[in-house]
């Protein structure tokens, strides 16, 4: 369990993920003054003996300014092109301003579906932790260049990477520097928008409280961070989503100052296993349960039983990653299927002992097992 914003100093990792819209505009390229004072925060948490994790956005922007390029590209080679140019211009200016701290620095360029291979998200780990070992301060971006779906569909956001960094590094905080100053209780440009200074469960209602806050540089906004904040959650990770141009914002919110929104961790940490499962491997498709299936996989931590299953959307093989629908379609759990997905149809609705005789093959009583899945909502 949690306590007060007085603990969130206890965090010996610490991962900063920097959005777009405070590293570069499309029109001037990246704002080196905004970079440099942000170099003087993370040499600061390490002077502190702390492990500092870096994920920086800013790429995709920062190229189409060296481009020439009146916006972000719509289209997608061309977008790929500008990501190229600039995640090495990038690169070169935290290397310059780190350097006159005396932290070196190692790029990562990472996918989230690279990282949905088991292997090699044990492979990102490994070189994460082999950097901070060696007082190497990892900067980790999205690799635009072959990240094709994120570009294509212009939610390639850092957010969720940014959650994938902070479970690969056992973080002990995650903070979001962002153009907004945090979650308010309706969009931030409506009259009377409050901000909410902590998040201790993530209910469906956050969402419409989180829409509005898009910038024209980003590529996510406020409802990135809310799954964000689940994915952190399930590591036992707090996350702070703060203004990134707060004076010395990372020192005050690590001082325990009642800056930004804090997403609080809502139950136990989960296993690196479960973890992975709901939130390093996107899934293949999705499983409809029925509400007595639901009842049972929230409240009472049951697996997920042939005879709770109402349908099956999409197409994926026995071990592949699937969501779990309740009743009302939104998403309550993922976990890994012991049934292909034309093996899921078939058992929809039998009753225990019937699937081996209707499959043809000895595969147990669960469509998932409750060990390898991981509940996305906690009951109220």
């Amino acid at each position: 369990m949690h306590g007060g914003r007085e603990t969130l100093g206890n965090a010996r990792t610490v991962v900063v993920k920097v959005g777009s819209s405070l590293l570069a505009s499309l029109e001037g390229g990246l704002d080196t003054a905004f970079i440099a004072g942000l170099a003087g925060q993370l040499a600061a948490l390490r002077r502190d003996g702390r492990r500092v994790v870096l994920v920086s956005s800013g790429a995709v922007a920062a190229g189409t300014a060296e481009l020439g390029l009146p916006a972000r590209p719509a289209d997608l080679a061309l977008a790929q092109a500008a990501a190229a140019v600039g995640q090495g211009a990038l690169m070169q200016v935290y290397r310059t301003v780190l350097g006159l701290y005396g932290v070196p620095v190692g790029q990562m360029l990472l996918t989230r579906d690279g990282l949905a291979s088991r292997p090699r998200f044990l492979y990102a780990r490994n070189t994460l932790m082999a950097l901070l070992e060696r007082g190497v301060m990892p900067i980790i971006n999205e690799n635009d260049v072959v990240a094709v779906e994120e570009l294509r569909l212009k939610v390639g956001d850092n957010d969720l990477l940014a959650a994938a960094a902070a479970q690969l590094a056992d973080a002990g905080l995650l903070v979001i520097l962002s153009d907004v100053a945090g979650l308010y209780d309706r969009p931030p440009s409506a009259e009377g928008a409050t901000l909410v200074p902590e998040v201790r469960a993530l209910t469906p209602g956050l969402s419409e409280a989180a829409r509005g806050s898009v910038s024209g540089v980003g590529s996510g906004g406020m409802e990135t961070k809310l799954k964000a904040a689940r994915a952190a959650g399930a590591g036992g990770i707090p996350l702070v989503v703060a203004g990134g141009r707060e004076p010395r914002v990372l020192e005050r919110v690590l001082a325990g100052e009642a800056l930004g929104t804090v997403f609080w961790p809502e139950g136990r940490r989960e296993s690196s296993w479960r973890q992975w499962i709901a939130f390093g491997s996107p899934a293949s498709g999705t499983i409809a349960v029925d509400a007595g299936a639901a009842e049972a996989l929230v409240r009472r931590g049951r697996s997920l039983l042939a005879c709770g299953v109402v349908s099956v959307d999409g197409d994926f093989a026995v071990g592949d990653t699937v969501g779990v629908a309740g009743p009302d379609g939104r998403e309550l759990a993922r976990g890994v299927s012991n049934l292909s997905s034309q093996e899921a149809r078939q058992a929809a609705g039998l009753r225990s002992g019937a699937l081996a005789e209707a499959l043809g093959r000895d595969c147990g009583d669960t469509v998932i097992h409750r060990d390898n899945l991981l509940l996305l909502e906690r009951p109220p």
